[in-house]
C-alpha cells in the first residue's frame, strides 16, 4: 500500500523564507540578531528581517506576508520584546499561521527568564501595565498577546544568558 503523503500534490505554496526573525531592535538588533542573521545568510538560509522592508511600503501589511511566506518562525524574546506593541502583533499572527499551516516557531530568551514570558512577570508584566493604559489596546488584543506570550514560552528553546 503507497503512503498517499508522500505522492499527494500540496495545497499550500511554496514559502518564500525560509526563517523569519521576531525581535526587539532596540534590545538586542546589533548585536545578538545581527550575528544569528549573518550565520544563517552564511549557511544559505533565506531569512526574512525587518532589514527587507522596502522604503515607502507599509509597514504591517509587508510583516504579515513575510510571516506568512515563513516557514520557521525564531523568536528572540529579550527585556523589552513585551513593551513593543509591533513585537506582540508579530507573535500573534506567528501562532495564527502555525495553527493553519506546517510551520515551526523557536523562541529564543536573550537574557530573560523564560519564566518571565510564560507568566508575564518583571519586565513582561510592566509592559502590560503599561499597554492596559492605552486607550487604543482593547482587553482582547491584550488577552490574545498574552496568550501568545504564554504558548511560545511553553515551547522548547535556547536560553541564552548575560555569560554566554
Amino acid at each position: 500500500m503507497a503512503s498517499s503523503s508522500s505522492s499527494a500534490p500540496s495545497s499550500q505554496s511554496p514559502k518564500k523564507y525560509d526563517v523569519f526573525i521576531s525581535f526587539r531592535g532596540e534590545d538586542n538588533r546589533f548585536n545578538f540578531t545581527s550575528h544569528l542573521h549573518e550565520a544563517l545568510r552564511t549557511n544559505q538560509i533565506d531569512t526574512y528581517i525587518d532589514y527587507r522592508l522596502e522604503k515607502g511600503d507599509e509597514v504591517w501589511p509587508s510583516l504579515e506576508k513575510a510571516i506568512k511566506d515563513s516557514t520557521l518562525f525564531l523568536v528572540i524574546f529579550s527585556e523589552n520584546y513585551a513593551s513593543s506593541t509591533w513585537c506582540l502583533k508579530e507573535l500573534a499572527k506567528i501562532f495564527e499561521c502555525s495553527k493553519n499551516q506546517d510551520h515551526l516557531v523557536m523562541p529564543v530568551f536573550h537574557r530573560v527568564d523564560p519564566s518571565h514570558v510564560r507568566k508575564q512577570s518583571g519586565s513582561y508584566e510592566r509592559a502590560f501595565e503599561e499597554h492596559e493604559r492605552k486607550i487604543n489596546i482593547n482587553n482582547q488584543q491584550l488577552q490574545r498577546w498574552k496568550e501568545a506570550l504564554t504558548q511560545a514560552a511553553g515551547l522548547a528553546g535556547w536560553h541564552c544568558g548575560f555569560n554566554r
